[in-house]
């Protein structure tokens, strides 16, 4: 197995093109479990760890672009105001010793269906940055997911960042496993309100072959906040359209039966997470006009 590793981004592009086949790593902590239980051997592992671009993140065009080297501890310490449900979603990877290391960039490498950071993505209409020698592509985070485990980048692209923009309202993020971290999730959920724009956002991982939205429930939420004009009032939420939010979140679903739950538990607990994250939210939509 060749080791690569550049010390610039420029050389870790010309490494990528030179060998497509590399496999990057930037904490480790999916590569290496891996390569340690002999599931992957691929013939070059590119490590970038070194190159300091991809640690670094910045405010943006009214947006934020994170570095895709930026670790969970540092998105909990330093992003957890403009971006909470990414933040939620970093406190429940692994361990504190993973959470050092591991890096949303490798999630979305990794394109797993289970990744804890892909939900809140999802829900606040992130966008990937790729880069290669033959320049830069902005891909929507809706088309990124091709399959399970497989993603959009190009053969010679690596991921360079991931934009977002600053929360303008609540969100919110939950996950069911055998404990809140060091595992992988059964399933998870994020949920996003943007009063600024009247939407809602959503996201979901392991109850279908790709991290997803729940389209029509975002449809649904977002009409009936307008409708009864509870984006402007934040009066309580009528009961019947949380338990069909719900039900919209779960319809949206297409999990499969494994190790770690069933199908019917994993609909079941998406419609719960969706109540309760629903709840949370408008809770805390409401407490912002009572404290302003």
């Amino acid at each position: 197995m060749e080791f690569m590793r550049p010390g610039t981004w420029a050389e870790a592009l010309a490494a990528k093109a030179a060998h497509p086949e590399a496999l990057p790593i930037a904490g480790g902590t999916d590569v290496m479990v891996e390569l340690n239980f002999d599931v992957k051997r691929p013939a070059a592992v590119l490590d970038l760890t070194r190159v300091a671009e991809l640690a670094e993140w910045a405010p943006a065009g009214g947006a934020l672009r994170v570095g895709a080297g930026v670790s969970y501890s540092r998105i909990i310490d330093e992003l957890g105001a403009a971006a909470p449900g990414l933040a939620m979603a970093a406190r429940t990877v692994g361990s504190p010793q993973i959470r050092n290391r591991g890096t949303v960039g490798g999630n979305l490498g990794a394109a797993s269906p289970a990744g804890d950071a892909h939900p809140p993505l999802l829900a606040n209409g992130a966008v990937v940055e790729a880069h290669s020698v033959r320049g830069v592509r902005h891909i929507p985070i809706t088309d990124f997911y091709l399959g399970v485990k497989r993603n959009a980048l190009a053969a010679d692209e690596l991921i360079a960042a991931y934009w977002i923009r600053p929360a303008a309202g609540p969100q919110q993020f939950a996950k069911i496993g055998t404990r809140n971290a060091m595992v992988i999730s059964v399933t998870a959920f994020a949920l996003s309100l943007h009063p600024d724009r009247g939407e809602v956002g959503t996201g979901f991982g392991s109850a279908a072959p790709t991290p997803r939205r729940a389209t029509a429930a975002e449809q649904f939420l977002a009409a009936e906040l307008a409708a009864s004009g509870r984006w402007d009032s934040r009066a309580g939420l009528d009961p019947a359209v949380v338990t069909r939010f719900g039900q919209l979140v779960a319809e949206a679903a297409a999990p499969i039966d494994d190790v770690r739950g069933t199908a019917e538990y994993r609909r079941h607990a998406l419609s719960v997470l969706a109540r309760r994250t629903l709840t949370w939210a408008w809770k805390d939509y409401a407490r912002e006009r009572k404290a302003a």
